[in-house]
């Protein structure tokens, strides 16, 4: 359907920011949902990290590094992602880069090598170099104990110095902390946590071999808001083995009562062929599709009757929490930990796996411990795949971001920021949207395109109609609902 046949649209008000849905009914019919219950990336970054290449290695992104460092004070805000891939059980359903280790030792020998390729990429980057944001990942960064994390989180704070009023974020096994751990955190910077909780029903909980009760989360949920965090999120899974609607109805009910300030929640793709820990997952307990769509449905309708402000993707947040102050006021992000409401900049990445994002280039780490380890001492840096986008790819990038976090692209701005034609680069595109728009998904006039609110909920479905690789990987990523 070309922009210019769209009727009746052309002249309407539009609106840059789309207000998420707060009705208390459901605000997708359950047969549009299942309809997008398809494979789709998450969007993290774009292009998605399927399209890195191995000939992006360490040389190219010391280039991007020294580019960086040439701009000076006019360089892009600059976050870092530090992983910690070890845990001390597996969890079934887990897809991350993990180590299961009991050996305290193992983390230990990690630590140093992450303070040599710091101090190495801290070179490169030169004294403008002030970290806005720091989140720790894994595996389970509460692998590390109090020591050292606090030899961690002094390391970074020397080797890149720390901007004040960043945020400080890291990601929490709730089996591995208790209330004077969380104080630990505090005192050493952290604002903002994320309880890895999943589900609270204990069958599925036995299912995925990650067996934590209500209690303990409860109990540190109210520590952690007597010790005065910023912003405490907790993670959810839907289409769990063993999971069914009574069990999900009570998780949603126990998470209400929890009262997070965040909600991250995700659907299961279960991918045994190329996650290992999934092999031990029953197919026979996974609830099918349309009980899957039944949960997302659901706990659409319960969190917005909750008060929660829908963010885009599966995240949802209250209404005070600064990622939802951000969506209102225009100011959201995505970065490779999702939705951030801090500033759009670059991304360092330390550790075995890590991805970061500098400048117009991708890079990843070497992703086993004795790969990362072996190009440390021969005294490289030890990315090992990437990408350097192409105009092509900046353009989409935009695109993608802008409907994925303001739910609106301006074809006249786009076009000028890009040098380019939007209407005629875009014109299969347009046509593509059809069908989106007939749902009321979007809407398309000759001047833009806007995610509707009932769109938010199916906003992936929508950046996939931009993504030039997406049919290429569509059985690589989760699915849409």
């Amino acid at each position: 359907m070309p922009v210019a046949s769209i009727s009746g649209h052309a002249q309407r008000q539009s609106h840059p920011h789309p207000q998420p849905h707060t009705l208390s009914q459901p605000p997708l019919p359950i047969d549009l949902l299942r309809a997008f219950d398809v494979p789709g990336p998450r969007y993290t970054s774009y292009p998605t990290a399927d399209r890195f290449v191995e000939a992006f290695g360490a040389d190219d992104h010391v280039q991007a590094l020294r580019l960086r460092r040439a701009q000076g004070t006019q360089a892009a805000p600059l976050s870092l992602y530090v992983h910690i891939p070890f845990c001390e059980s597996v969890c079934y359903y887990c897809a991350c880069n993990k180590v299961v280790t009991r050996r305290r030792d193992k983390a230990r020998r990690y630590l140093g090598y992450l303070a040599r390729e710091a101090a190495m990429q801290a070179a490169l980057l030169g004294p403008a170099r002030a970290l806005g944001q720091v989140h720790l990942g894994g595996g389970s960064p509460t692998f590390l104990d109090d020591g050292e994390l606090g030899e961690l989180m002094a390391m970074l704070r020397d080797t890149f110095g720390f901007a004040p009023g960043g945020e400080r974020s890291i990601e929490i096994d709730p089996r591995t902390v208790d209330a004077a751990r969380l104080a630990h955190l505090a005192e050493l910077g952290f604002n903002r946590l994320s309880f890895g909780v999943q589900d609270f029903d204990p069958e599925v909980q036995r299912a995925v071999h990650r067996v934590q009760p209500a209690g303990q989360v409860f109990a540190l949920m109210a520590s952690a808001r007597a010790l005065g965090f910023r912003s405490v999120n907790v993670d959810l899974i839907y289409g769990l083995p063993r999971q069914n609607d009574a069990s999900f109805e009570r998780t949603l009910s126990q998470l209400c009562a929890l009262r997070p300030d965040r909600i991250a929640l995700y659907a299961y793709a279960h991918l045994p062929e190329r996650f290992k820990p999934q092999r031990r997952i029953l197919a026979d307990e996974l609830p099918d599709a349309p009980a899957r769509v039944r949960m997302l449905a659901r706990a659409i309708e319960v969190l917005a009757d909750a008060g929660y402000v829908y963010i885009g993707m599966d995240h949802f947040a209250l209404p005070a929490d600064p990622l939802a102050v951000a969506k209102r006021q225009g100011r959201l992000h995505r970065d490779f930990q999702g939705y951030s409401s801090q500033p759009e900049g670059d991304l360092v990445a330390l550790g075995v796996s890590a991805i970061g994002r500098v400048g117009a280039t991708y890079s990843q780490n070497a992703k086993t411990l004795d790969a990362y380890y072996d190009l440390l001492d021969q005294q490289r840096l030890p990315v090992v795949r990437g990408l350097a986008l192409s105009r092509d790819d900046l353009l989409r990038r935009d695109v993608i971001m802008a409907l994925m976090c303001r739910g609106r692209v301006d074809f006249d701005a786009m076009g000028q920021a890009h040098a380019v034609d939007f209407r005629h680069r875009f014109a299969p595109e347009f046509a593509a949207l059809g069908p989106l728009v007939a749902q009321g998904l979007v809407r398309l006039s000759d001047h833009d395109v806007e995610v509707t609110p009932q769109g938010w909920f199916l906003v992936r479905a929508v950046a996939m109609v931009f993504d030039r690789y997406c049919r290429e990987s569509a059985g690589r990523f989760s699915r849409v609902v």
